[in-house]
């Protein structure tokens, strides 16, 4: 891992389960999302996603080190993902990413990964 890794400048793990504990906060009551995990706990889903993020930006590789290759399109397949989701979805994210105070830099490629990633799980028409 670099030092001069994303995943480093921008604080490294603390960062990220800042980020993935904001996120699901807004999951949680979210009429359109919470449906969608199964898991009455959703702190399973959220370390997953922490994991695939921290690896994603240059941390460590936990994620694929335990559950293999990503695989995103397949794995939220069984789901289903309209725009709605979608949106609702880069609503949480949007509002975790915010609560960061990152350097506007690091800010922007974030939002600009997650608009892509939701846009690329999109697996319904509206």
């Amino acid at each position: 891992m670099s030092e001069s890794s994303f995943f480093s400048e921008v604080g490294g793990h603390a960062t990220f389960e800042k980020l993935t504990h904001a996120f699901y906060r807004g999951v949680a009551n979210d009429p359109v999302l919470r449906p969608m995990y199964p898991e009455e706990d959703l702190e399973p889903a959220r370390l997953r996603l922490q994991l695939f993020l921290e690896q994603y930006w240059g941390g460590p590789t936990e994620y694929s080190d335990t559950r293999g290759h990503p695989r995103l399109r397949m794995r939220h397949m069984p789901f289903h993902i309209n725009a709605e989701a979608r949106e609702r979805w880069l609503v949480h994210m949007t509002a975790a990413i915010a609560s960061l105070g990152l350097a506007p830099l690091h800010e922007e490629a974030m939002l600009d990964y997650v608009d892509r990633a939701a846009h690329a799980m999109t697996n319904q028409p509206d």
